[in-house]
């Protein structure tokens, strides 16, 4: 049996697949336009003046009012969108990324470069596909999970994340909510956040999700969600790790936009 042969302009963000897809989405769904279109993956392989210049045309045909994209690295949001506001284009409004307590990675650059470019945080795995639901426990976790929840199985290798989780639950059980609340209402107060995406298999579950803007997390919750889930200082990678030594470095006068203090909270400690 041969090997399959694959339709090379049935994906990626190229305009023919953009321009087949969405029209057929649209057929599909029996509308004229999208609020937001989202380019899914940056994918390495169309140039990004192609991706922009098609989406605006996009907009500028009425099919969508706006344009967003996910799962994109910071370097390449900021070529995409900086761009589109030199020659005139529509820029993306949206990110969606992952983040999570167990996964903060998106702090380092995505997060500046979303406040840079006044782009809204969309995150998503923000209860890291179930781990901090606190449904699992680590004396009874089945040896294999199958699915999506491969990814639980992997989180439990981590003592790390064991001990977010108890933090979760802790606060949880201190202010009378579930752990998915506590850990959707910490991101939900993360800078540049607009909502996060939450997921669902049934109306309990949506519920219960809904009932995060029923209430905030103080301070001092915040910040022993953020202590306890705070990357270690081999994980920060370069030159963020040298945030610690900039007042030594550039003087204490100098004061840091404050759209900035997330990444430049993350190391308290000299790197070298």
């Amino acid at each position: 049996m041969g090997a399959q042969r694959m339709n090379p302009n049935a994906g990626g963000n190229h305009r023919k697949s953009l321009v087949e897809n969405l029209d057929a989405s649209l057929k599909r769904l029996n509308m004229s336009y999208v609020d937001i279109l989202y380019v899914h993956v940056y994918e390495y392989r169309t140039p990004v003046e192609e991706i922009m210049r098609s989406l605006d045309d996009v907009v500028r045909s009425g099919k969508s009012l706006y344009i967003a994209v996910s799962d994109i690295p910071s370097w390449a949001l900021a070529r995409a969108n900086t761009m589109a506001e030199l020659r005139g284009w529509s820029s993306f409004i949206g990110l969606q990324t992952r983040y999570n307590l167990l996964n903060r990675s998106m702090e380092f650059d995505l997060q500046p470069a979303c406040a840079e470019l006044n782009v809204g945080i969309v995150p998503w795995a923000c209860v890291a596909e179930g781990f901090l639901t606190g449904k699992y426990k680590k004396e009874s976790l089945p040896q294999s999970l199958g699915g999506r929840n491969r990814s639980v199985t992997a989180h439990a290798k981590y003592d790390k994340n064991w001990e977010i989780l108890d933090e979760v639950i802790a606060i949880s059980k201190e202010i009378n909510r579930t752990p998915t609340q506590v850990a959707l209402n910490w991101i939900q107060q993360k800078p540049g956040v607009t909502s996060p995406l939450i997921g669902a298999r049934n109306v309990t579950q949506l519920e219960e999700n809904l009932k995060t803007l029923e209430f905030k997390l103080t301070p001092e919750q915040m910040e022993r969600l953020d202590k306890v889930s705070k990357p270690s200082l081999n994980e920060i990678p370069f030159p963020h790790m040298m945030s610690s030594t900039f007042e030594k470095l550039v003087g204490k006068s100098i004061e840091m936009p404050k759209k900035y203090h997330p990444v430049m909270s993350l190391s308290d400690k000299p790197a070298f």
